[in-house]
């Protein structure tokens, strides 16, 4: 569920007076993360690694209270609840949208994960869910890339976390990772931090 609050009683208020209305809001950070342990945890389970990735980023965006703040038609809004988006390549070569619950409990997320990426994949139709605050993803695997920046679209101001194939190394495994977010939702040191969650989240795998 989301709440419509006034900026001057959160701690948005200046950076909702200053980007509301910039023509380019969105901030992009990159950082180089070790993602040894999400790798042995994915051989170890028979999770997927993307899946395993992605509760990763539910679970450090619950930890991040500007994740649950978002601007809309001139509005900020607070939700109570967390989803993360999927990108889905389906049956017809095209790709849809999936939106999957975060839960805390990583089997629940799994089981979640899986059904409705594949019946996106199978239906090549989107889902969608209301009265959650969305923290997209999208993984394209096919390349290591270094850095991945999203459109801006002003009809879509979600935070986006975005990587390629990770690099295998002799002791260490890594993955670049690209934080996408609206500056009226948190500030650059904000936005570091959550990477630094984000790492540690996948260290406690």
């Amino acid at each position: 569920m989301k709440k419509e609050v006034n900026p001057q009683e959160t701690n948005r208020a200046f950076a909702f007076e200053m980007w509301l209305n910039a023509p380019m809001p969105m901030v992009t950070l990159v950082k180089t993360m070790n993602v040894n342990r999400l790798v042995k945890h994915s051989r170890k389970s028979g999770m997927k690694l993307n899946m395993l990735l992605c509760w990763c980023v539910g679970k450090a965006a619950i930890q991040t209270q500007e994740l649950y703040l978002l601007p809309e038609n001139g509005k900020l809004y607070r939700y109570d609840s967390i989803a993360v988006n999927v990108v889905v390549k389906n049956k017809k070569g095209g790709i849809n949208s999936c939106d999957v619950p975060f839960s805390e409990d990583i089997q629940q997320f799994n089981r979640d994960y899986i059904e409705r990426t594949e019946q996106v994949a199978r239906e090549c139709k989107s889902i969608f869910i209301d009265g959650y605050m969305i923290v997209g993803t999208s993984a394209m695997i096919q390349t290591e890339l270094d850095c991945v920046v999203n459109q801006y679209t002003d009809k879509f101001l979600n935070p986006m976390v975005m990587w390629g194939k990770y690099r295998k190394g002799w002791f260490k495994n890594t993955l670049p990772i690209s934080f996408q977010f609206h500056h009226v939702q948190m500030d650059g040191g904000q936005g570091a931090q959550y990477l630094e969650t984000l790492q540690q989240t996948i260290n406690q795998m």
